[in-house]
């Protein structure tokens, strides 16, 4: 049997193999998908976040290769009454063949892949959010090109857990990525000096939005407060509303730049309707790209741990 694979963070792919899903994902959309390539297989989705996208988008990504998914909700398994991670993963693998997570600590999706026979896949952590990064740069792909190294991309707004991920994303695939983001809201020094020691393009980070944006052929954003910071919104509106993805701040951009969005999206807050829903948009296409990303990572992550 090979090595099972795992899917926990950009960094477990090495930059041919982002490049292998990334293609699979193009051909799959453009061609549709192979219907057999998960026929008996059962993807499992434990879940302890609210999700729309994320969820849908796997099942949808299942069902196409002909595969079947159960979700778990944390709050509905032993884990509520104190069961080991270790154990729930053991068991989990004598019944899937696939595992996606959505859970607050990185540490979570570390311990079940540790202890599973099956591949995880990170469906998002406070920490990271791989699958996010990967269709979002299929979109850049579709709409710019597969030169990503001639890219400026922007990222405007809180250095959370997709941020990581796009630091990740940049190091392997080499564009330069220059985030903007409030001081003391950077992304996490750890994840930027490790991506940096390796990237042969610039990763910037600035405090200045229009720096970031100006020249730019992509501007990328997210919400000013994720879940599990509710208590500090009103407090983030304050520090982040100069960082806001307005008109205005598009002129700096290039005349045919485009904006990512990862939805859910507070209009008037980390963007304004104008912009989510005028010419730069294709936060649409975005949306419908992980599905096409999950498909791909499912079935490569199936196939490289069969």
């Amino acid at each position: 049997m090979n090595k099972i694979r795992h899917f926990l963070t950009v960094f477990d792919l090495t930059a041919g193999e982002i490049a292998e899903v990334l293609k699979l994902a193009l051909d799959t959309k453009k061609n549709g998908p192979d219907r057999g390539a998960a026929s008996g297989k059962v993807l499992g989705l434990l879940f302890e976040k609210p999700s729309t996208r994320t969820r849908v988008s796997f099942e949808a990504a299942m069902f196409s290769l002909g595969g079947n998914v159960t979700f778990l909700s944390s709050r509905d398994l032993q884990l509520r009454r104190g069961e080991p991670l270790k154990d729930t993963a053991r068991v989990l693998s004598r019944y899937l063949h696939c595992l996606a997570v959505r859970t607050f600590g990185q540490e979570v999706v570390e311990k079940l892949a540790r202890w599973s026979s099956i591949p995880v896949i990170n469906g998002l952590t406070d920490q990271h959010h791989p699958c996010q990064a990967l269709s979002d740069v299929m979109t850049v792909m579709e709409k710019k090109g597969d030169e990503l190294g001639r890219l400026k991309i922007a990222w405007v707004g809180d250095g959370n857990n997709v941020a990581n991920s796009w630091i990740q994303a940049a190091s392997r695939l080499s564009f330069r990525l220059v985030l903007a983001c409030p001081p003391g809201y950077e992304p996490a020094e750890e994840i930027l000096s490790e991506a940096r020691a390796v990237a042969s393009a610039p990763i910037e980070v600035t405090n200045d939005p229009v720096e970031a944006v100006t020249g730019a052929d992509v501007v990328n954003t997210d919400v000013w407060a994720s879940m599990g910071q509710e208590d500090e919104t009103e407090q983030r509106k304050e520090v982040f509303m100069p960082y806001q993805v307005n008109a205005g701040l598009m002129r700096h951009a290039k005349d045919d730049a485009i904006v990512l969005h990862c939805l859910p999206a507070h209009r008037g807050e980390e963007i304004t309707d104008e912009v989510l829903e005028g010419p730069w948009s294709v936060v649409w296409d975005q949306a419908e790209n992980k599905m096409h990303i999950q498909r791909a990572l499912v079935q490569w992550l199936l196939k490289k741990s069969d």
